[in-house]
């Protein structure tokens, strides 16, 4: 018996596969397209491929994310959040919040024995997200990949005042021509966004274990911003992009076997 979780983000849509064991077969990511149920359904047949598997194999597919809905051959739908829980409850078993930088949205999650006890969300604006720190690549012409590494060489992170990625850009642009470091000018953009999110996710109360999630978990100098703001270490998954996903599809094997009468074995 073989289930899949399928996550539609904005930025990537992510697949996970697993067996009746909780083993993982396969994860696979791709970039967000327009047209996300022709991307899923492809993905999806992409990733069977890799593993030698059919459709027909899959006992039990979940779909979630903002696109969950675009998954037609989904057998059922549930929101990030919950999903997310349990993909991480199942890699961090002691985990007590969750915070999540994507790339149009970030979040936070209180967890208590692996379940949702309360989640809070900025996804009205890009700051604070993973869109946020693009748009400054582009006005840095640094690539994105380059922040991590480039701003652990601080010596002292500039202030960013702006969080608007338009005055943010203008105040990005008065640092260079007043000579300031690049080092200390991403460094700064990554202390912003973290102090926003930070700020944001605190309404829940930090407690460790913090698993940090999605995009900006790869990235070293957001880790150690967040490390150095709340006073202690987060955990990084392996793929912290797939959680959400791995979360869909341990729940569908769930579902499936209390459908079938099995329990929740």
């Amino acid at each position: 018996m073989y289930f899949a979780g399928m996550d539609i983000g904005s930025s990537m849509t992510k697949v996970v596969i697993i067996n009746d064991a909780h083993e993982i077969l396969i994860r696979k990511a791709t970039p967000t397209g327009a047209r996300h149920s022709l991307l899923a359904r492809k993905v999806f047949d992409d990733a069977l491929s890799i593993i030698n598997l059919s459709p027909d194999s899959i006992s039990y597919v979940l779909a979630t994310g903002y696109g969950r809905v675009n998954v037609p051959f989904a057998h059922r739908h549930m929101s990030e959040i919950t999903c997310q829980a349990a993909g991480v409850h199942a890699l961090f078993p002691k985990a007590k919040t969750i915070i999540d930088i994507g790339g149009q949205d970030a979040k936070g999650v209180k967890l208590g024995d692996g379940r949702v006890i309360d989640f809070i969300m900025n996804d009205k604006c890009a700051a604070g997200t993973g869109r946020f720190l693009e748009v400054l690549s582009d006005s840095l012409d640094i690539p994105l990949a380059d922040f991590g590494h480039l701003s652990l060489q601080a010596k002292t992170a500039v202030e960013i005042n702006n969080f608007c990625t338009v005055f943010a850009r203008d105040e990005l642009t008065a640092c260079i021509s007043r000579g300031r470091h690049i080092h200390d000018i991403i460094a700064g953009v990554h202390d912003a966004i973290t102090m926003r999110v930070v700020n944001m996710v605190n309404r829940l109360k930090i407690e460790p274990e913090v698993v940090f999630t999605a995009g900006l978990a790869t990235n070293t100098g957001m880790v150690r911003s967040i490390e150095n703001h709340i006073g202690f270490p987060v955990s990084i998954p392996d793929h912290p992009f797939t959680t959400v996903a791995l979360g869909a599809a341990i729940l569908a094997r769930k579902i499936w076997l209390k459908e079938k009468g099995k329990g929740n074995s």
